[in-house]
């Protein structure tokens, strides 16, 4: 049974058939005075947003106040990969609670040193030790402090097209247009054009063609630097947030290669990819290549509790054997996050969720997006892997103009705004980013949602259709 709403009695009947009433109007008003009065949001110009209050969620559902159900296709920052108040999740950090409620991380715990273990198991090669983080931003700060730390250098290379994270040198490896408001701030970063073959830099025909030509670009801009002042380059496996672009066959094998001529450590974020986004636990896996570090978060516990990391190969690892580490947070390895992530691990392995991530990516999601690209004039370009996607809205097919400016804000951002408000007023919560839609919802979804939220989106594309010239 699917999930269904009625507004008349503020209640919601979840997908096992079950009748739940809901907050009164009262305490809706109650969450938006407080919110309104006291909250600071990020990346928001704070008078110009209205947060929606959310009462509760089920699976890949969440409802608000009022009772309208929203399918979740962002899975709410695509970190909620088992799903909204997945009861697993949920008693592991009730009984560890119970127990243990926190340690520090200079101490030993059995359900830090479990989870560091599941995830050294399933991590390509060496890679056989985790510092843990409270999430994906301060993952990526001590990756590259450790990069630099064993190298002695201090230049790190980001792609333009990247989202690393907002805290200091995070921001200044981001390459998307949050970083331009941070500046200056870590001056030792410098960006390239990573492959992207529908908009190519590089003037490329074909997938090989961008392959090589952006390592090429790569190698030269190493060169350029001063291949002996580059301490690392970080690559997000497949660029999240800035288009879901899928490097070609031979690309991250090609950086690796590099990394290893000129002596550089090769940093994998894999904040938004790993644990099972694209039917893998980490994403190089679907690459076959092997970073030094492996940056993650979201996914690895589902943000119920928040946690992150950094996966380190024994190279790496070692060089901290006699000469102390100069980092540390207190919430490190935090044994509710801990327990969060070890019963991940049970659920993805007693439920085959990388099977069916890869199963329903491959016979749901790609037929039905290439299929809404032949109908639509407005959709320039699909592309991804398992249950991750992006829909690429242009105005003209010839010259791939893009449906709304880089950047775009206010009036220029119109036509996403419109096409987004028809997803909502549908039952859809998407996710939309510059002129795309990005298809990313939790992994435990069912087929018959997926399938709706599918129609929701080929519906709503009548919007953008109407832009095309």
């Amino acid at each position: 049974m699917t999930d269904t709403f009625t507004t008349s009695t503020a209640s919601y009947v979840d997908r096992h058939g079950s009748t739940h009433q809901l907050p009164d109007a009262a305490a809706d008003a109650q969450v938006r005075a407080d919110d309104r009065g006291h909250v600071f949001h990020s990346w928001s110009a704070q008078a110009k947003i209205d947060p929606l209050p959310i009462a509760t969620g089920e699976g890949s559902t969440f409802w608000d106040y009022q009772g309208n159900a929203y399918l979740d296709f962002s899975s709410q920052l695509v970190n909620l990969n088992l799903g909204h108040q997945h009861p697993d999740l949920v008693a592991a950090i009730q009984q560890q609670a119970g127990r243990l409620a926190t340690i520090q991380p200079i101490m030993a715990n059995d359900v830090r040193g479990e989870l560091a273990r599941r995830i050294a198991d399933v991590a390509p090669g060496d890679l056989d030790k985790v510092f843990f983080t409270n999430g994906g931003a301060d993952a990526n700060e001590y990756a590259v402090r450790m990069a630099r730390a064993v190298t002695g250098r201090r230049k790190v290379l980001s792609m333009y097209r990247s989202y690393h994270g907002g805290t200091a040198t995070a921001i200044s490896l981001t390459g998307d247009p949050r970083r331009w408001a941070n500046e200056p701030s870590d001056g030792s970063v410098a960006h390239f054009f990573g492959p992207y073959a529908y908009r190519s830099a590089f003037h490329a025909t074909t997938e090989a063609e961008e392959a090589q030509r952006a390592l090429e670009h790569l190698e030269n801009l190493i060169v350029l630097e001063g291949a002996n002042t580059v301490a690392a380059v970080i690559i997000e496996t497949i660029v999240g947030t800035n288009g879901v672009l899928v490097p070609p066959a031979g690309y991250l094998p090609g950086v690796r290669a590099l990394c290893d001529k000129y002596g550089i450590v090769y940093i994998a974020d894999e904040v938004m990819v790993g644990f099972g986004r694209i039917g893998e636990w980490f994403a190089v896996n679907h690459f076959g290549v092997t970073p030094d570090l492996i940056t993650f978060a979201k996914g690895v516990n589902s943000g119920y509790v928040p946690l992150g990391g950094v996966v380190i190969s024994e190279r790496i690892a070692a060089h901290f054997d006699d000469v102390a580490f100069a980092g540390g947070l207190t919430y490190s390895g935090h044994p509710l996050a801990c327990a969060a992530g070890v019963a991940t691990f049970e659920v993805f392995e007693r439920d085959a969720i990388l099977e069916r991530v890869r199963d329903l990516g491959s016979r749901a999601v790609e037929p039905a997006l290439r299929a809404m690209a032949e109908r639509h004039p407005s959709v320039g370009e699909v592309r991804g892997v398992g249950l991750f996607w992006a829909i690429e809205l242009i105005r003209d097919a010839a010259t791939r103009e893009p449906l709304v400016p880089f950047n775009a804000s206010g009036p220029d951002a119109a036509p996403m705004a419109e096409l987004a408000s028809a997803c909502k007023a549908a039952g859809l919560w998407p996710f939309t980013h510059f002129n795309r839609v990005h298809v990313a919802p939790p992994l435990v979804i069912t087929e018959e949602e997926l399938v709706r939220g599918l129609a929701i989106i080929d519906e709503a594309l009548e919007v953008a259709d109407r832009y095309v010239a």
